[in-house]
């Protein structure tokens, strides 16, 4: 987890960096200790109002790709930037039409200890088709409890930056 003030940083940094026009708007800046996740909405494809339902998914998906490709370059050099000033991997995603697509995030491997009865969870998702290992059984299970527990997750991220201000007003060590 990172401050607000290091996230500040980062978010000016790369609303200067960042190429004019790159996206319609910056939406989104994340950052863990592996990645910092830079999501912007492009515009949507201009489409006759009879157009169809998959064409409409059509338009989206080469919108996406035509952006991705275009942009590759660009977002290349940023990327490469802010990893040598952030120490972090930097992964892109695109708004379009409402729907979110990431491209090349990573993917970082969590040491873990469970015992039995967590196994046999993850061992179950695997019977059942659910998920094709233990490792993609415990991503659906976080995943699964990111979706229901935003509202616990940010009220425990806000304490937890309480808790640095407080620090960081206390006496140097």
């Amino acid at each position: 987890m990172i401050t607000s003030e290091q996230m500040e940083a980062l978010r000016g940094w790369l609303a200067g960096r960042l190429p004019a026009g790159l996206f319609a708007e910056l939406l989104d800046v994340t950052v863990d200790r592996e990645e910092i996740t830079v999501v912007g909405r492009i515009p949507e494809p201009e489409l006759d109002a009879e157009a169809s339902q998959v064409e409409r998914e059509a338009a989206l998906d080469g919108r996406v790709a035509q952006f991705r490709e275009r942009t590759r370059d660009d977002r290349v050099g940023v990327a490469r930037e802010a990893e040598r000033r952030f120490g972090r991997k930097v992964s892109w995603g695109v708004e379009c039409g409402g729907r979110r697509t990431m491209y090349t995030t990573v993917s970082a491997p969590v040491m873990t200890r469970l015992r039995q009865p967590e196994r046999q969870v993850l061992d179950t998702l695997v019977a059942a088709g659910v998920a094709r290992s233990r490792s993609d059984a415990l991503a659906w299970c976080v995943r699964l409890v990111e979706r229901n527990a935003d509202a616990w997750l940010g009220e425990l991220r806000e304490s937890l930056e309480h808790v640095r201000r407080v620090r960081a007003q206390g006496p140097d060590q």
